[in-house]
């Protein structure tokens, strides 16, 4: 009983970032069908629905168990589709069956829930097992990855997911000191072999890095991204919200190729550059201070015919 509450502390704690600007530059219309990859706690879903009022061609998908278990009671009197599949997957099993959306939406990266709890292992803030993995079916853990990985496999890691300039040194002295079994215990040591100030923990780019690894996040992106924009009907937006520059230059380069005044271009624009939250909601949020939204449309006709 006592885990089941403060999971519930937890997913009250989870606001959805830029969700203003989320619903401005989407612009959901009555009538208009939906697609969530991350829907996580289904604050932004929720928005969403409550302007297009199609519950019945809304498809939420998470690869977390408590984000599902979730979703499923905040729904349950509605007909929406509640998929428990990483984004890639359901992406392509839902283009393979002929959907078409107006609305897709995917917010990047950790939850907050994921990071305050302990079991979870995503923070070196709390003492936890190194695990990091967003679906618990998955057998690779972050302990699998520091404790057998090479030298020259976990430098890789640290400098192409975290750009840890130190990345070798690292490497090098977590190879030596391995076994690492819990989340503080890495962050200690990172720490102790960092001398001097650091505005950040010097962990920070560490655990990314490893989280990243852990569930292919990028991987799945580049190739999930091209998917998604095909899964739009003609007129439909597409809106991502990425937390680091890796996953946004991936996001932004998808859409530059595929916009622009070209005679294939099949995207519009709708954002120019990233937006950004303003002061007030980064104090009122702080997991939205990283966070870059970018938005395109589907365009209604197809050029060069």
């Amino acid at each position: 009983m006592k885990d089941t509450h403060k999971k519930n502390q937890n997913t009250n704690k989870h606001l959805p970032v830029l969700l203003p600007d989320v619903l401005t530059y989407v612009d959901p219309k009555e009538g208009e069908s939906y697609l969530d990859l991350t829907a996580g706690y289904g604050g932004h879903a929720e928005a969403i629905l409550g302007r297009t009022l199609r519950f019945n061609h809304a498809y939420l998908v998470d690869r977390d168990q408590n984000a599902i278990d979730y979703l499923q009671t905040k729904f349950e009197n509605q007909q929406v589709q509640i998929i428990h599949d990483d984004f890639l997957s359901a992406a392509k099993k839902l283009y393979d069956k002929g959907r078409k959306f107006d609305i897709i939406l995917a917010d990047l990266g950790v939850s907050s829930p994921h990071l305050d709890d302990a079991n979870r292992g995503f923070s070196f803030m709390i003492d936890g097992p190194l695990d990091m993995r967003m679906d618990n079916r998955q057998s690779l853990t972050a302990a699998d990855l520091v404790n057998t990985g090479s030298e020259a496999e976990l430098a890789d890691i640290f400098f192409a997911y975290g750009e840890e300039k130190r990345s070798r040194r690292y490497a090098k002295e977590i190879v030596k000191a391995r076994p690492f079994t819990s989340t503080t215990q890495l962050a200690d040591f990172v720490r102790k072999i960092s001398p001097g100030f650091h505005k950040t923990h010097p962990a920070t780019k560490i655990f990314q890095a490893l989280r990243i690894a852990v569930n292919n996040e990028l991987g799945m992106l580049k190739e999930a991204l091209p998917v998604w924009i095909d899964l739009l009907n003609p007129g439909g937006r597409i809106a991502i919200i990425s937390f680091h520059s890796l996953e946004d230059r991936l996001v932004k380069e998808a859409f530059q190729t595929r916009a622009g005044n070209r005679y294939d271009a099949i995207l519009q624009l709708i954002t120019k550059r990233p937006v950004v939250a303003d002061r007030h909601e980064v104090v009122f949020n702080p997991r939205s201070r990283s966070a870059k939204l970018r938005v395109a449309a589907k365009i209604n006709t197809k050029k060069g015919e």
